[in-house]
């Protein structure tokens, strides 16, 4: 399928930059706690454009849809499910809209968050359920003009792959992340290794996967570098967090400035990351700051644990989650002195 928008400009380029926060952005535009973001898709077309189009001047070549809790399970909770086509059709129209007004090529990626569900046996989600669910978000964000479908934030593998057999349903090209955040693992113990040998192992292989959200870019970097450790040819993906999110006033502020979030892109592109934007609290003068280091700064060699430390801040736990000592109690390593 190398025949997809994303694919063709992948070839083209060394490094791609993705979007940042979609939750950060709404709520500073008004959305309320609780209040689920797909329906402004209907509701507040305008401010879906504004979020699409700040990624986009701020120089993302690809965006995510405002389309993330999509699916059939989560817009139950709003009494939404029977408009599962209708908001991924408008929340990729959107973005398709946006795109082809840039100017240049930007890719619209559909994207697709989980269900929220636990998969058997331990809940009661089953995959041909799970399949399904994903499949009508599919087909809708296919409807309105997506380049590509973007599973991400996943933790499961089984969900993974479920959302894997949706897109080769729908007939989409499709990218996959998922969130590394319960020291090096995710949170139903998923390594970057068993990731990139799960990824490979897969009946239509996503054109890139990697990882989204999690704990902090330091985190993320050196989850990144362990998928580059198995020696995976497929292009790499980092979405880091613009740093740790603190209580302030009120409300969660994540305190990455856009020179670390600068450092962080760099650091990425380095490691061997072909795409590369950021997470929660990623808001578009980070994206700025971004991609004019990604343009300005000369490629070096591949990051050490050390230097990601001292650049972004220590990691959360002593281990990436791969080696022996993926139980250890988390520890503080933010005081760490070079």
């Amino acid at each position: 399928m190398s025949n997809d928008a994303l694919s063709r400009l992948l070839s083209t380029r060394d490094w791609l930059m993705a979007d940042g926060a979609t939750g950060t952005n709404l709520f500073n535009m008004g959305l309320s706690s609780g209040e689920p973001p797909e329906a402004w898709n209907l509701d507040e077309a305008d401010k879906i454009r504004t979020l699409y189009r700040g990624a986009v001047d701020a120089g993302s070549d690809i965006f995510l849809t405002n389309t993330f809790g999509g699916n059939a399970s989560r817009l139950k909770l709003h009494d939404l499910q029977g408009k599962v086509h209708e908001l991924n059709r408008v929340g990729a129209a959107l973005g398709r809209e946006i795109a082809d007004a840039a100017g240049r090529t930007v890719i619209v990626a559909g994207s697709v968050g989980p269900t929220g569900d636990i998969f058997e046996p331990m809940g009661t989600m089953t995959h041909a359920v799970a399949v399904e669910m994903f499949h009508e978000q599919a087909e809708g964000l296919k409807a309105g003009g997506a380049d590509v479908l973007w599973v991400e934030t996943m933790s499961a593998p089984e969900e993974y792959k479920a959302a894997a057999a949706a897109a080769a349903l729908a007939g989409m090209p499709w990218c996959g992340t998922m969130s590394f955040d319960t020291a090096g693992r995710t949170m139903m113990g998923v390594t970057s290794a068993a990731m990139a040998d799960m990824v490979e192992k897969l009946p239509n292989p996503p054109i890139a996967f990697g990882a989204n959200c999690g704990v902090g870019a330091s985190d993320l970097l050196r989850t990144v570098l362990g998928f580059a450790a198995q020696g995976s040819e497929r292009p790499l993906i980092a979405k880091g967090n613009a740093g740790i999110p603190k209580y302030h006033d009120g409300h969660i502020h994540y305190d990455g400035t856009p020179d670390l979030m600068a450092e962080y892109a760099v650091l990425a592109r380095d490691a061997g990351v072909r795409i590369i934007g950021g997470c929660c609290g990623t808001m578009p003068e980070h994206l700025v700051a971004m991609r004019a280091a990604l343009e300005s700064r000369p490629a070096g060699p591949r990051p050490s644990l050390d230097t990601i430390s001292a650049a972004l801040g220590g990691f959360s736990s002593a281990s990436d989650g791969t080696g022996d000592t993926s139980g250890d109690p988390k520890r503080e390593r933010r005081g760490r002195r070079g």
